[in-house]
């Protein structure tokens, strides 16, 4: 295979033993380069991944863990910088990030010339430490590599050992340059592009909240009870869950005023690292868009989850991703597109979003699924947590986590009403689901 610029990057850094050189820069990888082109001063592509500990954090030994841990990730140990055609990433070597304490309203914007131009946050509060990262350096993924392996390297300065595997990195060893890659020009060679859902659907409406006021509601969950309830549905726990967001969108719909009905349709996140082998810390996913039309009919709740079940399953495999995937990646190899300036492919991107792509859903749902840890790190965690962060426009984002038999389900908007996380889940609970709640905020939902 022949070796693009990146890898060439990847492979001068591993020979450098981990030194940065003012020369070593990140080309943006195929997601990310709309991103910072998104970027405004009340929205920034920033996502939280949390973990739960059973003792209280110190904020000290934190920031020593940190100091250790982020030159293991060059690809997070980054400034972002605009040139001619393209944006990129360039190494950071100034102090920080700083250890600090955590916030009522997470994932504020995080400006491109702040923070030392770091483009990651660091929080603690009581027993949880919390990662905040653009999604211009990576995927949840390589953000959860981050969060746990500075949470091991955490627990070793307080004696506590914790052996390498999985999503806790060697910090003593060099990257693998496949950590560092853009996977999806790898795997962007299909010879046919499937269509994309083009169709307005179904936008929540809500009295917006004050500047970057973000509403979280938690639900935590028994994982052996909501795969009891899915069973009986015969779906997964992805499925079923993306049925019940669906179900309480129709609901929110139903009792809105409408002139017309339109479709509801998730915007979810597919993780291709499933699919196509790849070690990359980067982004590496794909967007799939579970819908039903009630202008075809009134759906039954297992009418619904049928419907999502068949659409998972015959869209979410190695074929059909990788003609998504090839569809991204024809535009940036075109030559001429790539030889256009930057602000005018800003300007393209940015109307293209907001007049089209933002419109083609009517939530965002992300399931991390299961996670794993080495055995010697479980007795100190007791959950974790996944945020998706300021939306776009106005309407809620749903993230989905599980850690041994919790499974927490994080909602974040920015509108003051919540009759979707209501609805949701109130479905939940009348099939037989305990639900306990949290939020930043006092209200009733279930």
């Amino acid at each position: 295979m022949k070796k693009t610029r990146h890898q060439n990057t990847s492979n001068q850094i591993s020979k450098q033993g981990g030194k940065n050189r003012k020369d070593v820069w990140y080309k943006l990888d195929l997601s990310a380069i709309v991103y910072p082109t998104l970027q405004r001063r009340d929205f920034s592509s920033v996502y939280r991944l949390s973990v739960v500990l059973k003792d209280a954090v110190k904020p000290d030994i934190l920031q020593q863990a940190l100091d250790k841990t982020l030159p293991r990730f060059p690809t997070y140990k980054v400034a972002i910088r605009k040139g001619l055609f393209w944006r990129y990433l360039e190494p950071n070597n100034r102090p920080g990030p700083y250890v600090r304490e955590d916030i009522n309203n997470p994932c504020m914007p995080m400006y491109f010339k702040g923070n030392n131009r770091y483009l990651i946050r660091v929080y603690y509060y009581q027993n949880r430490i919390s990662l905040e990262a653009h999604h211009c350096l990576g995927d949840g993924t390589g953000g959860m590599c981050l969060l746990q392996t500075l949470t091991a390297t955490y627990l070793d300065l307080l004696g506590h050992p914790i052996k390498p595997d999985r999503f806790v990195l060697d910090i003593t060893k060099e990257p693998d340059t496949e950590e560092l890659e853009d996977a999806y020009m790898r795997y962007a060679h299909a010879k046919v592009c499937p269509p994309r859902p083009a169709e307005k659907t179904y936008r929540v409406r809500g009295t917006k909240e004050p500047f970057y006021t973000l509403n979280i509601i938690d639900g935590i969950l028994s994982v052996q009870e909501v795969m009891a309830v899915a069973k009986k549905y015969n779906a997964s726990i992805t499925e079923y869950l993306n049925s019940v967001l669906l179900y309480a969108l129709l609901q929110k719909q139903n009792h809105d005023f409408h002139i017309r009905l339109r479709p509801v349709r998730i915007a979810m996140p597919v993780n291709l690292r499933r699919f196509f082998p790849s070690k990359t810390l980067r982004n590496f996913i794909t967007m799939v868009y579970p819908f039903v039309d009630p202008r075809l009919g009134d759906y039954t709740f297992p009418e619904i989850v049928e419907h999502v079940r068949n659409y998972m399953r015959y869209y979410i495999n190695e074929k059909f991703l990788r003609g998504d995937i090839t569809t991204n990646a024809s535009t940036q190899r075109h030559p001429l597109i790539r030889v256009v300036p930057l602000f005018i492919k800003d300007f393209v991107v940015r109307t293209f979003y907001t007049k089209v792509q933002d419109k083609n859903s009517s939530a965002g749902l992300t399931n991390m699924g299961a996670l794993y840890v080495p055995e010697d790190m479980k007795p100190y965690i007791e959950r974790f947590d996944i945020y998706m962060g300021q939306p776009f426009s106005s309407r809620t984002n749903c993230a989905i986590i599980s850690f041994e038999d919790i499974l927490t389900i994080n909602f974040a908007s920015s509108i003051v009403e919540a009759d979707v996380e209501r609805y949701f889940f109130r479905k939940l609970v009348q099939d037989g689901i305990h639900v306990k709640i949290e939020s930043n905020r006092d209200m009733d939902i279930v």
